[in-house]
């Protein structure tokens, strides 16, 4: 193949990515058959694994993950060359890659009720990977965790990265406040990787763990799971491949069927509000639902104990993609 040749479908490929970027943004309002599909897509020159496949206005999309950089997207169906596959087939194909290796890992850390799958980042980072729930509330978004890591990385991350886990209740009841998200990350304030964190997020007072939040009897996993994806992406939102068990609550075998959607769960090493001390390469963990204001007040109190080296790079946030996906290259 010529240079020019070569450079030409570089070029393509990241014409494409620029159009999957803005699709991401958009919203799919009559999603129709919307289904785990699993399998290899190819666009010169990068392999993708099939997640998801759903139909919009008479055409056929994907949802889909780079296996090397865990970045998903959502694109048409017809620009690539497509091999339907069994997820063990899958994952065999995808075996040697940081996403599947990442799902091993939380796989075996699966046997814990509290706190299962990938719960810290890389230990030589130096920072922290900021996670926040935003579970069903009636109180509004504290917005004061986003404006005050605008404002503290200003001149240091620009767009500064976080995840959010959302659930599918705390979307429908919180449009102002997911618009305003929105915005920031419009704006390039900040850059949002949107966690699954179930549709109902049902729990008791009264049930004990083993059967409370997604273990609780009766709970149908693929509705919490699929009608979350389906919402996000009516919000113009793009799923990630992680998910985050309400109450960081979970068993092994429901570890497997998250593993068994393609998707990563992801716990916590320092839940704040808990009394949980971040190190380097924590996956922190807040509510910003309004709900938790003692988790929110320890975070800005521990950007403000540690600006002095956030102004001179000592201290940063960290995209949690890239954080697993480092670990695992």
């Amino acid at each position: 193949m010529t240079k020019r040749l070569k450079f030409f479908f570089i070029f393509f490929n990241m014409l494409i990515g620029f159009c999957a970027s803005l699709l991401a943004q958009s919203s799919y309002t009559k999603i129709t058959n919307y289904q785990v599909y699993y399998g290899w897509a190819h666009n010169f020159p990068q392999d993708y694994m099939i997640l998801r496949k759903f139909e919009e206005l008479g055409k056929t999309y994907f949802m889909l993950v780079n296996p090397q950089t865990l970045e998903t997207r959502i694109d048409e169906a017809e620009i690539y060359q497509v091999k339907q596959m069994s997820f063990p087939a899958a994952r065999d194909f995808f075996k040697n890659t940081p996403y599947l290796k990442a799902l091993k890992k939380a796989e075996k850390q699966s046997k814990n009720i509290q706190d299962a799958g990938i719960e810290t980042g890389i230990p030589n980072e130096s920072g922290i990977n900021l996670t926040a729930d935003l579970c069903p509330s009636h109180r509004p978004l504290d917005r004061i965790v986003f404006t005050d890591i605008v404002k503290q990385f200003q001149y240091i991350e620009k767009p500064v990265p976080i995840a959010l886990s959302v659930s599918g209740l705390w979307m429908n009841k919180h449009q102002a406040d997911l618009q305003w998200l929105k915005q920031l990350q419009n704006e390039h304030e900040i850059y949002i990787t949107w966690i699954n964190h179930s549709y109902n997020h049902r729990v008791s007072a009264k049930l004990p763990l083993k059967e409370n939040f997604l273990l609780e009897p009766g709970t149908d996993i693929t509705k919490e799971v699929l009608e979350t994806e389906k919402d996000m992406l009516k919000n113009g939102l793009l799923p990630s491949v992680f998910f985050r068990f309400p109450g960081l609550i979970s068993n092994q075998q429901l570890v497997y069927t998250l593993t068994g959607f393609g998707l990563i769960p992801i716990g916590s090493d320092a839940w704040l509000a808990k009394g949980q001390q971040p190190h380097a390469g924590s996956i922190v963990l807040i509510h910003g639902n309004g709900n938790e204001p003692v988790g929110v007040n320890d975070f800005i109190s521990l950007l403000k104990a540690e600006s002095s080296a956030i102004k001179k790079k000592q201290w940063i946030l960290y995209d949690l993609r890239e954080s697993v996906d480092e670990e695992f290259k």
